[in-house]
């Protein structure tokens, strides 16, 4: 391995008591960086900026609270047509006029997907579904209640 020969800083040279600097004080105070924090930033440090803080200057966006941001909590058919039983022993689903009820919106999903088979007919609350889901359901012998806005088509 080869050694290093030069480990001192540069500016160390001669190792005397000013260091190359002068007699009293000289490269101590703020004016020997230039100010104090950033000034200088859109003057003497501007090549400074440049190459290591380029997006020190100007706005750069606005982060919406991550609280604010609705998360897209999906599920399809077949999965749902697979936890029914599951879901009625849980008591989170209950049977009415020969249909299973549930509300997804309780069970914390806010969009129901049309991947999948329905095997028995179902009655879903949800706030949007896709056709292709609505459809799959009605042809079951169920039917899709939605809360949103969006028109209803069940």
């Amino acid at each position: 391995m080869v050694v290093r020969r030069r480990k001192k800083s540069r500016k160390l040279r001669g190792r005397t008591r000013s260091m190359g600097w002068g007699r009293i004080g000289q490269h101590r105070g703020s004016g020997a960086k230039g100010g104090f924090g950033a000034a200088g930033m859109h003057k003497h440090m501007w090549t400074w900026v440049v190459k290591y803080a380029p997006t020190w200057f100007g706005k750069h966006g606005f982060n919406r609270p991550p609280e604010l941001l609705a998360k897209p909590m999906e599920i399809n058919v077949g999965e749902l047509d697979e936890m029914v039983d599951k879901l009625l022993q849980e008591g989170l689903a209950r049977e009415e006029e020969g249909k299973i009820v549930v509300n997804l919106a309780e069970l914390g999903y806010n969009t129901l997907l049309g991947r999948g088979k329905v095997t028995r007919p179902l009655k879903v609350i949800v706030p949007r579904a896709t056709e292709k889901a609505i459809e799959k359901i009605k042809a079951a012998g169920g039917e899709v209640i939605l809360t949103s806005r969006q028109e209803e088509q069940a």
